[in-house]
């Protein structure tokens, strides 16, 4: 299953990709209010972190995909669960940016936007839900700290890098 969760993330940034473009496009292109929609409002934020959204996905899915490679399947599993959880819901708010932004049109046949919504709606379900690989990768963050945290105590800690000063001073009269 590894190794078909890394394509499918991978044609997901793809998909990303091409609704970025096609957003920042239809942005330049049409006005509202005597302004380019590119420039309106929260529209450049919403194009700036898509970007910085696309190129996060696409290390973590490069990061799995050599995790597969150097460790194996079972071994990179997490990574694989992570990326399939993350990306395909991050492709999916950032074609329904771009849908909103070119707004009935989004939604019609001229654009592939909203078969590629449809599409990344799919694959969430596809080969697990999110919520199995969002297990995955909290146990697997669990166990990996478990050890560590059994003689966790931050007042204790605080304490013991303060000085006894501090705790007599936080006590009071």
């Amino acid at each position: 299953l590894g190794p078909g969760r890394i394509h499918h993330c991978m044609r997901s940034v793809g998909a990303a990709e091409k609704a970025l473009e096609l957003m920042v496009k239809r942005g330049i292109t049409r006005e509202a209010f005597g302004k380019r929609i590119a420039n309106l409002g929260k529209n450049p934020e919403v194009i700036a972190k898509a970007r910085i959204e696309i190129e996060s996905m696409r290390r973590m899915v490069l990061t799995a995909a050599k995790a597969m490679d150097e460790l194996g399947n079972a071994e990179a599993r997490v990574w694989v669960s992570a990326v399939k959880a993350m990306v395909p819901i991050r492709t999916c708010q950032i074609v329904d940016e771009a849908i909103q932004i070119h707004g009935g049109t989004g939604v019609s046949q001229w654009t592939p936007l909203a078969r590629m919504y449809a599409s990344q709606r799919t694959l969430r379900l596809a080969d697990g839900p999110d919520e199995v690989h969002w297990f995955v990768v909290g146990r697997s963050e669990i166990a990996s700290t478990e050890e560590a945290a059994r003689d966790y105590n931050p007042k204790e800690t605080f304490y013991a890098e303060k000085g006894s000063d501090s705790a007599a001073a936080l006590s009071g009269p």
